[in-house]
């Protein structure tokens, strides 16, 4: 993923008619921005420990056993393959430049097609479970009194199955067909359809909060509308963080389809590591956020944390 060469690690730089390498941009007078790989290696393990814990704490703790944090859950695993891919990469790159590690060209390619197949398994789920949790929050707010009998465990976990299976059915065609434009274009497109489909959503909810607000109500119904519209803005945050991190590497996407050879486009696909780093940083943000907006979860997580240390100790 980190590599010197802009790809994703999905190939998409070497394969797709752009082929903008490091000699490329000397040509043009600009220079690739590298960033060490301890960084990558550093950022990737905070990550995937985070995650880690936050799974661990919603499988423990018997109160967080609900639909929303069992999309809450898988977000955190989504988050966990672009560590993990990350970390493997990095340490395989850094034992093979200190001379610790010797491989061959095709064992490399079935390392960078495994890695890939990981992160685009990663941004096509966490899409489609910021979706999800969208769709369930509303699902809270506008059909309160139906929603345990909308969103039953067992519709929960068959969602759940139905995404990961989706995620790493289209993610490994996407690898097989990645010389193709078309991969490119299907991903932005799904990237831009679900953040349209989440904010409908959330502008939909937030209209009725403010609406609401303004109204006598009942103090039950209010405690009810009080607790989904939390996790309505919790939602929001996250959002907001994936499309602060992804937005650089998905415009970079759609800069290879519209200008590939134009030079302030290169000049773009230059920072190419920056957008890897914000990739790895939106896996970290996550359960800092979870932890903040849940008081529940952050319990769990600091009782997690103690024991563990006890332990240690």
């Amino acid at each position: 993923m980190n590599t010197m060469e802009p790809s994703l690690s999905i190939d998409y730089m070497d394969n797709v008619t752009l082929n903008v390498t490091s000699s490329d941009m000397n040509m043009t007078g600009i220079a690739q921005i590298m960033i060490p790989q301890e960084l990558f290696l550093m950022l990737g393990l905070i990550s995937l420990v985070e995650n880690i814990l936050v799974v661990v704490a919603i499988i423990k703790n018997r109160n967080l056993h609900s639909p929303m944090y069992y999309f809450i859950c898988c977000l955190a695993v989504s988050d966990m393959l672009v560590s993990v891919s990350n970390v493997v990469e990095t340490m395989f790159m850094l034992l093979t430049d200190h001379g610790l590690l010797s491989v061959t060209a095709r064992m490399l390619r079935h390392l960078d097609n495994v890695i890939d197949i990981m992160i685009c398994s990663s941004v096509v789920s966490s899409l489609s479970f910021l979706c999800t949790i969208a769709a369930d929050r509303y699902i809270t707010i506008f059909y309160a009194l139906r929603y345990h009998s909308i969103m039953t465990t067992q519709r929960a976990v068959t969602i759940i199955v139905i995404v990961w299976l989706t995620s790493i059915t289209s993610s490994s065609l996407f690898i097989i067909y990645h010389t193709d434009n078309a991969v490119i274009a299907c991903l932005v497109t799904f990237f831009g359809v679900t953040l349209v489909f989440t904010a409908v959503l959330y502008l939909h909810m937030f209209i009725l909060a403010h609406v609401h607000s303004k109204r006598i109500m009942a103090l039950d119904k209010n405690r009810r509308q009080a607790t989904s519209m939390k996790g309505a803005i919790t939602l929001t945050i996250l959002l907001g963080v994936f499309i602060i991190c992804w937005g650089p590497f998905f415009l970079h996407l759609i800069l290879i389809l519209t200008c590939p050879t134009n030079p302030y486009c290169k000049c773009y696909f230059s920072h190419f590591n920056l957008f890897l780093i914000l990739i790895i940083c939106n896996s970290l943000i996550d359960p800092l956020i979870y932890a903040y907006r849940s008081q529940e979860l952050r319990k769990t997580l600091k009782e997690i944390v103690l024991c563990s240390w006890c332990f240690v100790m």
